[in-house]
């Protein structure tokens, strides 16, 4: 085994030194690229948490819409009844008059 290592020629040396620079510039790109998508990953999730708070308060808001609608329906309901009411009350003093 000695011998094997003191027999590599400088070129071989330099091509094995450089074999394994590339391959920790190799791994030095992807913990780069690891770390630019775990940060894009807290944004996209940051993102996600207020999109969903918005959904919430627009579905808050327009629960509130549809009651004060049918709040709305139920005032024209009984204006309808009175509508109806006075109507037959009227017809009524009409024909005696």
């Amino acid at each position: 085994m000695r011998t094997v290592w003191l027999g590599k020629i400088s070129e071989q040396w330099h091509e094995e030194i450089r074999e394994e620079k590339n391959e920790t510039e190799r791994w030095e790109r992807k913990f780069q690229e690891i770390e630019y998508l775990e940060v894009n990953e807290d944004r996209h999730n940051e993102q996600l948490h207020y999109f969903q708070n918005q959904v919430r308060n627009r579905d808050h808001i327009m629960g509130e819409a549809v009651v004060q609608i049918r709040d709305v329906a139920d005032h024209l309901q009984t204006l309808a009844v009175q509508a109806d009411t006075l109507s037959v009350k009227y017809e009524l003093e009409s024909d005696r008059g």
